[in-house]
């Protein structure tokens, strides 16, 4: 398959990854808000439908864009491992500052994972014809949805109860944990996450990388202070929860609060 050569950026992916963190810096904050320093929520509940929409959007885009991005990497082994380097640096600060919010195979764990797994298998997901890795990446990803939970079904559509032994060795990073012994403060595990990642690879080959590379160049002006954060998006991600949960510290202190 043909690669773009490098070059200009394509701006307008950088503007959907700018909007996913600027809708991911609202949803932590309103989380660190009600469910750290325990201050009343009012509408946002981490159980109600509509923050649960809102938070699935959230992760959606970003592993959407993330596959999606493969095909203009020049490095994604080396990419996929500073992302997981990353991860490794966000769980044990996690365990150590607030075990009761450690993160043990988050969404960055997922992203890092699902690069390195895509370089080693890209010779053969190269010739899977486009469409039908979208159409079987998208099925696996709907059938496999609730795996971690214990059954197959997307959401709340229950088709088949998986065998408890099945989750017996806890291998959460794989999609099957023990959850009378394991919790996660954000939890994506590979099944049945990878394969969202892969619609958004299959996605852009569909699109043609070619085609693609030809819409590369400077965004509008309006958009470029939103492509600028887009483009910052693990330093964003790594940095945001000690920046959030300072200012709200510091909100509380200086109101007395604390």
């Amino acid at each position: 398959m043909p690669r773009p050569a490098p070059g200009p950026r394509l701006w307008q992916l950088d503007a959907l990854r700018g909007l996913a963190l600027l809708n991911m810096l609202a949803y932590h904050a309103l989380y660190d808000w009600v469910y750290v320093f325990g201050r009343p929520g009012g509408w946002y509940d981490i159980t109600a439908p509509g923050c649960h929409v809102w938070q699935q959007y959230i992760c959606w885009s970003f592993l959407l864009i993330a596959g999606f991005s493969v095909v203009f990497s020049r490095s994604v082994w080396r990419h996929g491992a500073v992302t997981l380097g990353c991860a490794a640096v966000l769980t044990v600060v996690t365990a150590v500052v607030m075990p009761s919010q450690a993160i043990w195979f988050g969404v960055l764990h997922l992203t890092g994972s699902a690069l390195l797994l895509t370089a080693l298998l890209r010779p053969a997901l190269d010739r899977v014809p486009p469409a039908a890795g979208l159409a079987g990446s998208a099925a696996a990803f709907l059938l496999l949805n609730q795996l971690p939970n214990g059954f197959l079904g997307f959401e709340g559509l229950r088709l088949a109860r998986l065998p408890a032994a099945l989750y017996a060795g806890n291998w959460f990073w794989l999609g099957l944990p023990d959850l009378s012994r394991f919790s996660s403060a954000d939890y994506f595990p590979l099944l049945p996450w990878v394969f969202l990642f892969w619609c958004g690879y299959f996605l852009a080959r569909c699109l043609g990388p070619g085609r693609l590379a030809a819409r590369m160049g400077r965004a509008p002006a309006p958009l470029r202070p939103l492509c600028a954060v887009g483009r910052h998006t693990l330093l964003v991600y790594m940095l945001h929860q000690p920046v959030i949960y300072g200012a709200l510290a510091l909100w509380f202190g200086l109101a007395g609060q604390g």
